[in-house]
């Protein structure tokens, strides 16, 4: 039998009474301390990097055999028409009849209908997965469209056809408040499908969960940089002061051909030799990577098979790439010994859960310097951690303290 990475991550007592207690709805979370845990994966191991830059990435491989995996990415599911994502005022024109609640939507209980008289909300969506199989949302990736682009909040898992859900988000355009597209949807700037923020906003996301460091960190990312100056305190930002590109958007200044030539030069030798480098880690078993930036480990992203990391290569590979092209202090290149030490340093800290019944669950380990993220997949044939997420804790990022208006 399988074990989970989390089972293997996480050294937590609970009782089967609270256990279920702590995610019998949606949201409800639990929150206590947890003592020393084990590394990620006990047959996970770092191999030699793939230098880009300033950029390296130590993938990272295990033996375990792992079963193909049943999910349906976010871009998959956006292009096919299956997966819908509009704004909460629309909602009503998504729900659909009522099925009797049965073992075959893998849930205990269906979601209930969100209500139906509200309006558009800056930090929510509302989503449906009309395709046959289970939708995986990654922390960061960005849905462009509606009244503003947006990015999931945290990652989760969306059973197939069910009823509309509610959909986290934090806002990373806060130039315009009035709408784009109906939906977000891939014939509306269809390649912007393809992004994912830097780690510098995805941390703020994850970490903070809070829309004013996020606006802050979208600020002080690449795309932030190359936009405009800072208002003067006291002066909101909107689409008239952003002289730089001419947008606030952080998906629109990704796609400005300035930013993206900057961009495929920085990931060229990780996204021109895609399919070779792919097919290397492939014949590893890798499922992940260790990234580094100007010789500074931030960041692990690690998934249950190697089909997933290959299906998101190219869209994390941007997203670093994007992070390496802010000017920074560089150090001396980590080794492949750095990475597999943060990868398995055992820490002790505070771990948040909430999640889904019968759906998933996603844990959150608190820890001095990192914080490590679990989406564990609880649908029937599953039982096993689909993706996580490792964080350096980094300082402050620069804070951009005008008000922001629509």
């Amino acid at each position: 039998m399988r074990l989970s990475i989390r089972s293997i991550l996480f050294s937590i007592t609970l009782t089967g009474a609270a256990l279920l207690a702590g995610f019998a709805l949606f949201h409800q979370s639990s929150v206590h301390a947890a003592g020393p845990v084990e590394p990620i994966r006990s047959s996970c191991r770092v191999l030699a990097p793939i230098e880009s830059g300033n950029l390296l990435l130590f993938p990272v491989v295990q033996t375990a055999k792992i079963p193909p995996s049943p999910f349906l990415t976010l871009d998959e599911g956006i292009k096919s028409g299956e997966v819908e994502i509009t704004e909460a005022g629309r909602v009503r024109g998504l729900v659909r009849p009522r099925p009797a609640a049965g073992p075959q939507y893998g849930i205990l209980q269906p979601h209930p209908i969100p209500p139906l008289n509200r309006g558009d909300e800056v930090n929510t969506l509302v989503l449906v997965n009309n395709s046959g199989k289970p939708l995986l949302l990654l922390a960061g990736e960005i849905v462009t469209g509606g009244k503003q682009d947006r990015i999931i909040a945290k990652d989760r898992i969306v059973p197939p056809g069910n009823d509309p859900i509610d959909l986290g988000v934090f806002c990373i355009e806060p130039g315009r408040w009035t709408e784009d597209t109906a939906t977000f949807n891939a014939s509306a700037k269809a390649s912007a499908q393809s992004i994912m923020v830097q780690p510098m906003v995805r941390e703020k996301a994850m970490v903070a969960k809070d829309q004013q460091e996020v606006w802050n960190s979208v600020h002080g990312s690449i795309a932030g940089a190359l936009q405009a100056p800072a208002p003067a305190s006291g002066v909101p930002m909107n689409s008239s002061n952003a002289a730089g590109l001419g947008t606030t958007s952080y998906a629109r200044a990704m796609q400005n051909s300035a930013v993206s030539a900057k961009l495929d030069e920085a990931a060229a030798p990780l996204t021109k030799s895609r399919e070779r480098i792919l097919e290397k880690l492939r014949e590893e078993h890798a499922v992940g990577v260790v990234v580094a930036v100007h010789g500074q480990i931030l960041w692990a992203d690690i998934f249950s098979d190697t089909d997933l990391l290959a299906r998101y290569w190219t869209k994390l590979v941007r997203s670093y790439a994007a992070e390496s092209l802010l000017k920074d202090e560089s150090h001396a290149a980590p080794t492949v010994a750095d990475a597999q030490h943060f990868l398995d340093a055992p820490t002790g800290g505070t771990e948040t859960s909430i999640g889904d019944v019968g759906v998933y669950r996603y844990s959150e380990l608190r820890s001095a310097g990192t914080e490590t993220f679990v989406l564990e997949s609880l649908l029937p044939g599953t039982g096993y951690d689909v993706h996580i997420s490792k964080v350096k804790m980094r300082g402050e990022l620069r804070s951009i303290k005008a008000p922001i208006v629509y």
